[in-house]
């Protein structure tokens, strides 16, 4: 087990939200789930035999879900970067990611249908808004600005 594992509350989608995940992420396994047993059930005020934690693993980082009722919500203050290669590797995240209640933002970011955010970014952002080159570098984050889904062209030749 790895030393530090994010831990993600959800009202009740939590079963639905892993198998979800894993289906978008290639590299994925699906892990133990624990349901609410009578006792638990009663003290959390959850339906027995309803997930209560699912452990998985998105491309070798492992995730815990907790189905723990309406009193939390995501925020953007905490949110997964996927570093991609490649456009067709951007677009399809940010497809998947964004469609069926999703909600896009700016600047790579977006909110997937359960209000988790993450940022669909070219593994060269870094390279491409802070090089050597401090012109290119301000003309490629000016870009990076006016943009919600990021387009590695746009970025490389701006």
């Amino acid at each position: 087990m790895q030393k530090i594992t994010p831990f993600l509350w959800f009202d009740n989608q939590a079963e639905e939200a892993v198998n979800f995940y894993a289906s978008v992420f290639k590299n994925s396994k699906i892990g133990n789930m624990a349901r609410y047993d009578e006792a638990a059930a009663a003290a959390a005020g959850r339906p027995k035999g309803s997930v209560m934690t699912a452990s998985f693993e998105l491309e070798g980082q492992e995730f815990i879900a907790l189905n723990g009722g309406p009193h939390f919500k995501f925020s953007e203050a905490i949110s997964f970067v996927i570093s991609c290669d490649t456009q067709k590797e951007i677009d399809y995240y940010w497809d998947k990611l964004s469609s069926n209640g999703g909600e896009e933002s700016q600047c790579g970011w977006l909110k997937d249908k359960y209000g988790l955010s993450w940022q669909i970014v070219p593994s060269s952002l870094s390279k491409l808004i802070a090089g050597p080159d401090k012109e290119k570098s301000k003309r490629a984050m000016g870009a990076l600005m006016k943009m919600k889904k990021l387009v590695i062209a746009d970025l490389e030749n701006a």
